[in-house]
């Protein structure tokens, strides 16, 4: 851009910054000395760069999605807990929120993950290990005891059965009192990352979408506020991807959403603001902030010249962002809170919009009152005490940030010509091919594409390849991992860590059974039958699973239900 374009282009930034609103914080140095709230080329040169950089709050949104940056608002603190019986985590919610979260965000335990009871034999043993048990709506009422959901919001990390879940906290909140059309949170939903890295499926791909399409529809129609669907890269790269390869897989899975959304008829200005994304911030700290920023700027490219957004809304790409679980180390624990501030510092200077800081217990159990204290203080010392929140952007310009931003983006592009492929699609210019093909696929060209690589394998043969990779350089000392390749000497004794006891099981299995026994059976055989009608034919799915969660149907028997018509999915065996 010349002279002239850049100082028009800070001018109308500079019009945005000063009518937005900005929070009543001090954004000085720790000296006192006055920081300008965003940093470009000095008046009067030229910079080709600034095209592709821009200002943020402005198209393509690599500087972040808002004119103020964190001076408007900070991100949001939001950590992801859960454990035990519902009781518990709700114990654990209220200490967070006591101690400055800014939200929740649930982890369910891997029964209620693949859509089975508490009491099932599949469950023995894993109730409420990884997570919280859900078994019916009863258990989400205790898990928000005294936490209004109609000023609470509320994330939920589960993909398979993610609408009956979803059902129970709207009847959950129902029973609160809520206007369910005021209800803010997110949900995860993603079903492509399940089959790409994470594994927690019940159906096969297309039920799967089926759903999600049935729910993308309920809620803008019915709660627009909601997030009904969360992209998770997360998953991807703790499965051992590269930043590029969580990046390009993670917005292929965000185009398909899209996709979904406009097959079935929605418009995309309306349903897209409904999509968030799901990043992890690991330890390379720049190559983190550069995926970040290459991300809102595909999606800002893709989502207005492949799938004919118009507004700002629908173009801004909105994250969370989860510091690494996959760099914690079991050896030397206390060398993870290091590594969680780094990447928790990371995600903060590549923009995320919310943000959980692991535990440095995590890789051993689950965290303890204390470590997850200290991960929760990790952010607040970031916000309050760092300065990050002054400047929008701070290392916007940075030669080095912007070369790796770029490459990172070039990279992603790639892989997005090989999943249209995969599709049956070719040419260089992966937007413009989605964009030229989009009426030969059902759904459209990148969901043809990815389900095709699903069922080749070829998305876990990429995060394989990479994880081997990596592996090797460990092995070869051409990596490192402090106390556990080098430096492995230490005086730190184990840790104590947070055990889930026996009884919590026992006592689950006790509950379900005494609320089975003390519910309408026939309203229940009622419900369940108007979902299995629903799933036969076309009509939308979220009403009968929302009165089945409403009598009191439990998890499985919902998810049964619909197994039974649908089939379940398995992977097919591969050398």
């Amino acid at each position: 851009m010349d002279p002239e374009e850049i100082a028009e282009a800070r001018e109308r930034w500079a019009k945005r910054y000063a009518s937005a609103p900005k929070r009543d914080a001090d954004f000085t140095t720790l000296s006192g000395m006055e920081v300008d709230p965003v940093y470009g080329p000095p008046e009067g040169t030229a910079d080709p760069r600034m095209e592709r950089i821009g200002w943020p709050g402005e198209y393509p949104y690599t500087r972040g999605l808002y004119p103020t940056g964190y001076r408007g608002r900070a991100w949001t603190i939001r950590q992801f807990s859960g454990f035990g019986n519902a009781e518990q985590t709700n114990e654990r919610y209220k200490m967070l929120l006591g101690a400055g979260g800014g939200g929740l965000s649930v982890a369910f335990d891997m029964p209620t993950l693949m859509g089975r009871d508490s009491d099932e034999p599949a469950a023995v043993g894993e109730v409420g290990h990884c997570g919280v048990a859900v078994d019916s709506t009863a258990d989400m009422e205790t898990l928000f005891d005294g936490i209004d959901l109609g000023s609470t919001t509320t994330s939920m990390t589960i993909s398979g059965p993610a609408v009956p879940i979803f059902c129970m906290y709207l009847a959950a909140a129902e029973r609160q009192g809520v206007d369910l059309s005021t209800l803010d949170g997110t949900l995860q939903t993603d079903i492509h990352k399940e089959y790409i890295a994470q594994k927690e499926w019940l159906f096969p791909p297309e039920p799967h979408l089926r759903l999600i399409g049935d729910l993308m529809a309920y809620c803008e129609a019915n709660i627009p506020r909601y997030k009904p669907l969360s992209v998770s890269g997360y998953h991807i790269r703790e499965a051992g991807s590269t930043a590029a390869q969580e990046l390009a897989f993670t917005l292929a899975d965000g185009f398909s959403y899209v996709e979904l959304g406009l097959s079935r008829g929605l418009d995309v200005d309306r349903f897209a603001p409904g999509l968030s994304f799901f990043f992890d911030a690991h330890v390379d700290f720049f190559e983190e902030i550069a995926k970040f920023r290459a991300a809102r700027r595909i999606w800002a490219k893709w989502m207005r010249t492949v799938y004919g957004a118009r507004t700002e809304r629908a173009q801004w790409l909105r994250f969370h962002t989860q510091t690494a679980g996959v760099s914690l180390t079991a050896q030397q624990p206390y060398n993870n809170v290091v590594r969680t501030a780094v990447e928790a510092l990371a995600a903060v200077l590549g923009g995320t919009n919310s943000l959980h800081t692991n535990a440095l217990d995590e890789t051993l159990a689950l965290p303890t009152d204390q470590a997850a204290e200290i991960a929760l203080r990790t952010q607040a010392v970031l916000r309050d005490e760092t300065g990050v929140t002054s400047v929008a952007d701070p290392l916007g310009g940075s030669w080095y940030v912007e070369a790796l931003t770029d490459k990172i983006e070039a990279a992603a592009e790639e892989l997005f010509v090989q999943i249209l492929a995969l599709g049956g699609e070719s040419g260089d210019d992966p937007a413009a091919t989605a964009r030229d093909a989009a009426e030969r696929h059902e759904i459209g060209p990148v969901t043809s594409g990815i389900l095709r690589g699903i069922e080749e394998g070829w998305f876990n043969a990429q995060i394989a390849e990479a994880a081997f990779a990596y592996q090797q350089q460990l092995e070869a000392g051409d990596k490192h991992v402090v106390g556990v390749t080098e430096l492995t000497e230490t005086v730190t004794p184990e840790l104590e860590i947070l055990r889930i006891s026996g009884e919590v099981e026992r006592e689950q299995r006790s509950a379900l059974e005494r609320r089975r026994a003390g519910r309408d059976d026939a309203a229940v055989r009622r419900a369940l039958g108007e979902v299995v009608t629903a799933a036969r034919g076309s009509a939308n799915l979220i009403e009968p699973i929302l009165d089945a969660a409403r009598a009191e149907a439990t998890l499985g028997e919902i998810c049964g239900a619909l197994r039974e018509e649908w089939g379940e999915y398995r992977e097919p065996a591969r050398i």
